[in-house]
């Protein structure tokens, strides 16, 4: 190949290069990482929770807005912002699951409580992970609503026990039914998708779940025990988050 043959090949198609620069920054990382809960934050909670000036976050949070990574709205004087879309996401938890582990030390009980509660059952965006996320895909497997032989897709029975629990799939020709996303704590895959964001919607409706505070864990609640053991057999052991 010669030279001018290598430059073009360099700087034609994805610009995967641009992508890389905008997330390959500690601070615009920690950015995506909180954004995961699939809420909006304003720049001064982002500011707040990566430990950075206000100016800085604005800075870094203009850089991702005009990369398409993150979308904003603006409410008064109050500056919204969330991750673009549900590939965005998925790309930042797939990031994650590839990364190496960095363990802080733990300097409180709280702060190893906060730790156990997101690897045990947290949203990624708009779905289910951890322990909780990754059992549920695990038990959909194991009855026959799942298909991973020719790529993860929803059975003919997954879509019966759908209606049966009267979980409504928004479908979209951008979105899925299904895909596996790499669950960055437990490193398997936990259900995405249209079916995952489903499940997880009707977790919340139904009061199986609740948010941990302000945080992106959830619990499973009595409620959410009794429907999960009952209809995917989950066990207790898994259900219930051990506490230090």
């Amino acid at each position: 190949m010669g030279d001018m043959d290598a430059k073009s090949a360099r700087t034609s198609g994805p610009d995967l290069a641009s992508v890389a620069r905008l997330i390959g920054d500690e601070t615009r990382a920690a950015f995506c990482l909180a954004l995961l809960d699939g809420r909006a934050w304003t720049a001064t909670e982002l500011a707040r929770h990566a430990g950075v000036a206000a100016s800085t976050a604005t800075e870094h949070l203009n850089a991702l807005v005009a990369g398409s990574l993150f979308t904003e709205e603006r409410q008064g004087r109050h500056r919204y912002v969330r991750l673009a879309n549900q590939q965005v996401a998925e790309l930042v938890e797939n990031l994650a699951a590839l990364a190496p582990e960095r363990v802080a030390p733990v300097s409180s009980l709280s702060a190893a409580n906060r730790r156990q509660a997101l690897a045990h059952a947290r949203t990624c965006y708009d779905h289910l992970a951890g322990v909780v996320g990754v059992a549920i895909a695990d038990a959909m497997t194991e009855r026959g609503l799942l298909n991973w032989a020719h790529g993860l897709a929803l059975t003919e029975a997954g879509g019966k026990w759908l209606a049966d629990l009267g979980i409504e799939v928004r479908a979209s020709a951008r979105r899925p039914a299904v895909r596996s996303c790499l669950d960055w704590t437990e490193r398997r895959p936990h259900l995405a998708g249209a079916v995952g964001a489903a499940v997880c919607r009707h977790a919340f409706d139904r009061g199986w779940i609740t948010r941990v505070g302000s945080t992106r864990a959830v619990t499973v609640t009595d409620t959410g025990r009794e429907a999960l053991s009952s209809g995917l057999g989950l066990p207790a052991e898994v259900l219930e988050r051990r506490r230090s």
